[in-house]
């Protein structure tokens, strides 16, 4: 059997809808959010500090990336590893990644427990992940072309002969067009360009 290096991943969409968990009177919002930087994350939860402006916690776990995987659980005061790591472990059951989900909490004046806060927050996390529209992209690799003028007609060829993606393109003299395709067809772009003379192929 063949290896075949995986060139999917799954993430969601759109962000998910609220949803809602209570437990002895404590109440759980949790939410579902696609991102793909730190900055996105930071700013969609001052977004949820001010509009849940008194409630007790917001823990939030998050993962970026496909192949360079970086993380955080966080558990905004409650006991370490009550919050913020059940939520990344729904984030790897559902086996999602550039996704943020941030759980909620205002205290209904009993406390839980810290096996009580577990299940909590593992249940609001599920719901909202359940909530969401989770879809399969490619993982792409990005490139520029770099040719002069007169090759044009032979790069754009080979363009549309691969089903390349064209991301930007700089026409003058010299010519630069990014392009993006699929991390298995690699080696089959890397190949064709090998052989041509006055064109370039430049990872990115």
């Amino acid at each position: 059997m063949e290896f075949t290096e995986k060139d999917t991943y799954k993430t969601i969409a759109v962000a998910s809808e609220e949803v809602l968990f209570k437990e002895k009177n404590s109440k759980f919002f949790g939410y579902a959010f696609p991102v793909t930087s730190e900055e996105e994350v930071k700013k969609i939860l001052e977004h949820l500090r001010k509009e849940h402006f008194s409630a007790r916690h917001w823990c939030y776990a998050y993962q970026i990336g496909t192949e360079k995987i970086q993380y955080r659980a966080n558990d905004d005061g409650e006991p370490n590893n009550s919050a913020g790591m059940p939520i990344y472990g729904q984030i790897q059951s559902f086996e999602v990644t550039n996704i943020l989900v941030v759980v909620v909490r205002y205290f209904g004046g009993i406390k839980l427990g810290v096996g009580g806060l577990i299940s909590a927050y593992k249940n609001t996390a599920q719901m909202a992940l359940e909530n969401s529209e989770i879809v399969e992209r490619t993982i792409d690799k990005h490139f520029i072309i770099s040719f002069e003028y007169a090759n044009m007609n032979k790069v754009m060829r080979i363009i549309k002969e691969k089903n390349l993606l064209i991301i930007a393109q700089k026409m003058e003299m010299d010519c630069e067009i990014e392009i993006a395709t699929r991390k298995k067809n690699v080696q089959n772009l890397l190949d064709t360009f090998e052989n041509l003379y006055e064109i370039k192929l430049i990872e990115i």
